[in-house]
């Protein structure tokens, strides 16, 4: 299968980078290469950019994209290692730096990668196809008690606990492998009435998904470390696609551009903690009603913006 990707916010997101043309930028989600395309067509001879992913088939469907561009480093691994990635190339300090934090097309839309609740597939769900943990061990080998707090935390699910618990009785009589498996006992776990608004499985796959992949812990610590090795006035963009992602996004830009921890009460500032970044987006940009339409994928999409002081 082609790996297929629309890129989400394309124009907004590379506006928002306010591109340099001898600047290094860092993709850390490189995925199908659009973000990238865009980024390395404003880039001069002198201009640098890395792209991360953790996937090595969306790793190699960049490469293919952005073949005509030669000032383009390939790096396989997570963005959660930004710091020690830039360290390994010699990379002090960028210009800018983006993450696109959904699932590809591709990953949902192929079968056998597990990710998607419409499609019956072994229980996997991994990003990078070489980690240890996929969907199945979660699903068949977690206690219960992990299993309802993966599914209330990161879904966000009001059945979480019926679901786990449902999980566990049917793997007692055989191992859950496939997603259409768990499909079905999702379906028997939520009341019918309860079944009308959407997918039902939507919430849990989510939550496995970001189980598996350690989306959520690693983002703090990514944001952080990435604003740290931000030039003066460079840069951060982030598309989040569910509030989880956006919460924390949120947060981190307001803790690093108000890092005073002092009470309220005090007149003036003791603790010494200067404001790192200017958040340049007071409110996320969404995507237009017409990129909504020809994308449903984008609905959710926010953008939310940081420039380093």
């Amino acid at each position: 299968m082609n790996f297929k990707h629309i890129s989400v916010l394309l124009n907004e997101t590379i506006d928002s980078l306010n591109i340099k043309e001898d600047g290094i930028y860092v993709d850390c989600t490189l995925g199908g290469g659009g973000h990238s395309y865009e980024i390395a067509k404003r880039l001069s001879s002198k201009g640098r950019l890395i792209g991360i992913d953790q996937d090595t088939t969306a790793l190699k469907a960049a490469k293919e994209k952005l073949k005509e561009f030669d000032n383009i480093t390939y790096v396989h691994n997570n963005f959660y290692n930004i710091d020690s990635i830039l360290e390994t190339l010699g990379i002090e300090k960028i210009d800018g730096i983006m993450m696109d934090l959904g699932v590809s097309s591709y990953q949902l839309d192929e079968a056998s990668r597990g990710f998607s609740y419409m499609k019956d597939a072994p229980l996997d769900m991994r990003m990078d196809t070489e980690s240890d943990l996929s969907a199945y061990d979660v699903i068949n080998s977690y206690e219960e008690k992990e299993i309802f707090n993966i599914l209330k935390e990161y879904g966000e699910e009001k059945f979480s606990r019926r679901i786990a618990n449902f999980i566990i009785k049917a793997r007692e009589k055989s191992p859950i492998n496939t997603t259409g498996e768990l499909v079905d006992i999702i379906k028997k776990a939520i009341p019918a009435k309860f079944q009308r608004d959407g997918h039902p499985a939507k919430r849990t796959f989510q939550a496995i998904r970001i189980e598996v992949n350690r989306e959520l812990k690693i983002l703090n610590k990514a944001i952080e470390d990435s604003i740290n090795r931000l030039n003066s006035k460079g840069r951060i963009s982030i598309i989040t696609f569910h509030s989880l992602e956006d919460r924390i996004v949120k947060r981190k830009f307001k803790e690093m551009e108000n890092p005073c921890i002092c009470p309220p009460s005090f007149p003036i500032c003791a603790c010494g903690k200067k404001p790192i970044v200017k958040i340049i987006t007071k409110k996320p940009l969404e995507p237009s009603k017409e990129e909504k339409e020809l994308n449903s994928r984008s609905r959710s999409a926010k953008l939310r913006v940081s420039q380093k002081l």
